[in-house]
């Protein structure tokens, strides 16, 4: 596929204009990285935004991965001495590789199959006869024993016209457009059938129950209930088979390559039978089962992303004294308190499920902790002991009407990870592992992005069947939505850590730990150029990471924004063109007026600022709202996470009852939200609003804060079923 042709798929694929293609192509091959050119380089792309730069991304290296193998292909092909002018077109114009592999296929090199032993025996002329159809008279028979020798390889008629029928079967299974036209039919009409396996152990086969006698329409079922039963067929506990029509299937087959009456009707037909049910069948099922799979997977994994996206861009409960709270049983709840930057004050550990004594000593090394430390915010995990640790809190707070202290649920997934990795140990080194936890409880409510970019992502118990999809894709997705999103906040030069800084776009590991080891040799950073004496971060590394970097009181007030300095010189001539200088970006007094003319400017009064000083429209839009707020984090316009200072009991749910909450996780069926006990509650899909929604995430997002109403309590299962829609609009949030 020659670059022309990649660049208008492209475009007609994403809906943008070839020349915006083009321009990104460039950047990319340049070493440019996706939120640099998203951020920087509007001019050149025309705006485009940093999902259509990884689908541009994405899609250009699977069709570079297709010209290299038509390349491959049509070589081969030559080899063999079988391309066609005709066939040459048809590789070129593929523009997915099953198309491509659909026409290898009659040419690929095989294991030894019926149909070639046939040929090796001389019977490609009596299958060619067949697939003719050009004889009126004789019989099959007749025709066939002219191929018969004594102590030939074929020893009679009926082997001759088997072998024959062999070649013929495999032939007309491998034509390009009958595979495509009967894939598309059974994508159509197939229905996927599972069955309980007998030989599945009892608890397993108990997950499986819903799927222990079911079948769906193979074009409907949804990604969620793909990777379920995928993960049942894996276990063991099911037994899965894809139903059609076989008979109307041959019909359809016989009536494409019947061309006129024949003696070789009935042996045609029987080939026809035999080539579906033995190659065609088995092949299109596994493709098809494969491409549901791979569909499902793209599902999950883009719902993974989309889930940890909007959790790491939580806003972040800045300026609270934290303690943050581990609860367990046997070992206790380890406990943490965490200063406004992060720094431990206290720790120890809490005997809370124990004896009288020990509850009651536990309060008063927790109460003297607050009081000690100013603790404002309580973190409780939302593990094992989670709802007694919640009961001891709010217990606490009430008998000492401690009324300036909250709590929260904290999701804890990922902190055991946390605790134990190399990081942790660097970061901590006076701390056991079991505080630890506790620390990161406490910090990831302080500023969420920073704490859980140290977890690998899987741990943090977001999405659906992540186990059960490609890891590799999965794995490029959740780097791509870290990325993203660390690029989207910025990060503090002067306090961020070597796991955070490694997700800026130019940085990698080995760079984010240079960083941080001339930030403890030399002191922070007071301007952005500093950077440039980092070990092996040089100038092209700088152009990539200089606008996504801060340093909040530095020399310039502009290395608190994300202007980029190549563009400091443009963003000061603004300043004076709006009767500022850039001292005043440090004056809090002219700041508002700077905001006050910055929303007064019409789009006409932009484009002229950008006439006047010969720069790209886009570059004086962004740099026009980054000099309102210097050290602004996006962050701050969003919703703050719930707190509590009282509990909800399981046994005081009742239908009707309705509660606030804040949404944990998304699904493709519903979401579970968070109201204050162990276990959180389910809105199903059908419950989030009264018109048709085909996804959740339409109506609701991780970290929003919603009111829900209680429609069914299950102690014995635990299960909480909740609803939006039903909750009245007067006490809707």
């Amino acid at each position: 596929m020659k670059t022309e042709a990649i660049d208008k798929l492209i475009a007609a694929e994403l809906k943008i204009r070839p020349e915006q293609v083009r321009a990104a192509i460039e950047l990319l091959d340049a070493g440019n990285t996706v939120p640099f050119i998203a951020r920087y380089r509007k001019e050149a792309t025309g705006s485009l935004e940093d999902e259509q730069l990884r689908q541009l991304e994405d899609r250009l290296g699977y069709l570079r991965n297709l010209s290299k193998r038509q390349e491959e292909i049509i070589n081969r092909i030559e080899e063999q001495g079988k391309l066609t002018d005709e066939l040459r077109a048809s590789i070129e114009q593929a523009t997915k590789l099953q198309e491509l592999e659909d026409l290898y296929l009659p040419y690929k090199q095989k294991k030894r199959t019926r149909a070639q032993m046939a040929r090796e025996r001389g019977l490609e002329p009596l299958a060619n006869a067949m697939l003719l159809q050009m004889d009126t008279k004789g019989t099959p028979a007749q025709k066939a024993a002219a191929f018969v020798q004594d102590g030939g390889p074929v020893a009679t008629a009926e082997d001759a016209l088997a072998g024959a029928m062999d070649i013929v079967a495999e032939t007309i299974m491998e034509d390009a457009s009958l595979r495509k036209a009967m894939r598309e039919r059974l994508w159509r009409t197939a229905v996927i059938e599972t069955k309980a396996s007998p030989k599945a152990p009892e608890e397993q086969a108990a997950v499986f129950q819903m799927y222990a006698a079911y079948e769906e329409p193979l074009s409907h079922l949804p990604a969620h209930r793909t990777l379920a039963i995928n993960r049942g067929e894996k276990l063991g506990c099911l037994n899965v088979t894809l139903k059609t029509d076989t008979e109307a299937n041959c019909r359809l087959i016989y009536r494409q390559v019947h061309k006129r009456p024949s003696i070789w009707e009935d042996a045609l037909q029987a080939a026809i039978e035999d080539g579906y049910k033995r190659l065609l069948f088995p092949s299109l099922e596994r493709e098809l089962r494969a491409k549901l799979t791979e569909e499902a997977e793209a599902q999950a994994i883009h719902l993974f992303g989309v889930n940890l996206r909007q959790l790491l861009l939580q806003a972040p409960l800045a300026g609270h004294t934290v303690m943050g709270l581990d609860p367990g049983y046997r070992n206790g709840c380890k406990m943490a308190v965490v200063d406004s930057t992060g720094r431990v004050l206290d720790y120890g550990v809490l005997q809370i499920t124990q004896s009288k004594g020990a509850y009651e000593a536990a309060k008063r090394k927790v109460l003297a902790s607050i009081r000690a430390h100013h603790v404002t915010l309580l973190s409780i995990g939302n593990g094992t002991a989670s709802y007694e640790t919640e009961q001891f809190a709010a217990e606490l707070i009430r008998e000492y009407e401690l009324h300036d202290v909250h709590y929260l649920i904290t999701n804890e997934a990922g902190a055991s990870v946390y605790s134990a990795s190399k990081l942790a140990k660097e970061e901590l080194p006076d701390y056991d592992v079991v505080i630890r936890g506790a620390v990161s409880i406490a910090r990831r409510v302080q500023d969420p992005l920073a704490e859980l970019v140290k977890i690998d992502p899987q741990a943090i118990g977001v999405g659906q069947y992540q186990h059960d999809v490609n890891q590799t894709e999965l794995a490029h997705t959740l780097d791509a939505t870290i990325e993203a999103a660390v690029n989207h906040v910025g990060v503090d030069l002067n306090t961020a850590s070597p796991a955070l800084l490694r997700h800026v776009a130019g940085i990698n590991a080995t760079t984010a730990k240079n960083i941080v080891t001339f930030r403890d040799e030399n002191g922070r950073f007071t301007s952005r150029r500093q950077l440039l004496k980092v070990p092996r971060l040089g100038p092209a590394a700088f152009t990539q990471c200089a606008g996504f970097l801060r340093i909040h009181e530095g020399k310039s007030p502009l290395d608190d924004t994300p202007v980029h300095p190549e563009s400091y010189q443009l963003a000061q001539e603004l300043l004076q063109k709006l009767g500022f200088a850039l001292s005043d970006l440090k004056d809090k007094d002219k700041l508002p007026l700077i905001k006050m003319k910055r929303e007064m400017m019409k789009p006409q009064d932009e484009t002229r600022l950008a006439k006047e000083l010969a720069a790209g429209l886009p570059t004086v839009h962004d740099i026009l709202d980054a000099l309102v707020s210097p050290g602004r984090d996006p962050r701050e316009d969003l919703p703050a996470p719930l707190t509590r200072q009282a509990i909800v009991k399981l046994s005081d749910l009742k239908p009707g009852t309705i509660l606030r909450g804040t949404v944990r996780n998304v699904t493709d069926f519903g979401a579970f939200v968070d109201i204050g006990l162990h276990q959180d509650g389910l809105i199903h899909i059908s419950e989030l609003s009264h018109r048709r929604v085909k996804h959740p995430l339409e109506v609701v997002a991780i970290g929003d804060t919603l009111k829900v109403m209680v429609i069914s309590v299950d102690e014995k299962r635990g299960r909480i079923g909740l609803s939006l829609k039903q909750v009245p609009k007067g006490e809707r949030l």
